[in-house]
């Protein structure tokens, strides 16, 4: 199983990483994106069998990084982990086909019952 993390943040990244581990997804290969715009080409190298986007990012944002992805006609899982939490939000994250949405401060816990589905 392969991994992509896109967060503008590389602390956040690390921290995410960290957090899948706690969760007891320890035979994850996991690959990094700093923006959306990276995020397509490591889509396209890396092949990953789920995404975990951070919303709002530099170059290009998570929903749009989404958009993009179904707009050609990628169907790799992407969940959005972000300090994002209104309706709106999460209405458009649903409506462009997010899988789900982690909202920040999460715990291994959240993870745990928000991957486990999809990754096992």
């Amino acid at each position: 199983m392969k991994l992509l993390i896109v967060d503008d943040s590389k602390a956040m990244r690390m921290i995410i990483l960290r957090t899948i581990r706690q969760a007891g997804f320890s035979d994850i290969k996991t690959v990094e994106a700093s923006n959306g715009v990276e995020a397509l080409e490591k889509v396209a190298s890396e092949k990953p069998d789920l995404i975990l986007s951070d919303w709002n990012m530099p170059e290009m944002k998570g929903i749009d990084l989404l958009k993009k992805l179904r707009e050609d006609g990628c169907t790799i899982p992407l969940g959005f982990i972000t300090s994002e939490s209104g309706t709106d939000i999460a209405n458009e994250a649903a409506e462009s086909g997010a899988e789900f949405i982690i909202t920040k401060p999460f715990n291994a816990e959240k993870f745990e019952a928000v991957l486990s589905p999809i990754l096992t």
